[in-house]
């Protein structure tokens, strides 16, 4: 293993009961594996967001470069919803 820090982290008796049962199943080595598995889920987890984030600038950046909608006629918008929504109620 690359260089290795030691710190100190508060978990609940629930969590770390789990912890300690996972080990003991075999399904990890020791909670320090657990701990960094989890701290890589959260590395990606984040990751995945700002990468959501990025692609909807780009999207916001492309919208405002593509130009004008023109103007919206709100009343027309809000007739043509009223008038679907209500072909669209059940008898």
């Amino acid at each position: 293993m690359a260089n290795v820090s030691k710190v100190s982290v508060a978990l609940t008796g629930e969590q770390l009961s789990a912890m300690k049962a996972a080990v003991d199943r075999g399904e990890y080595a020791t909670t320090s594996e657990i701990v960094r598995e989890a701290l890589r889920d959260w590395q990606l987890k984040r990751q995945l967001q700002q990468d959501e984030v990025d692609h909807l600038r780009r999207l916001w950046d492309a919208g405002v470069a593509s130009g004008s909608a023109g103007k919206v006629d709100f009343a027309e918008v809000r007739a043509a919803v009223r008038a679907k929504l209500k072909g669209s109620k059940p008898s």
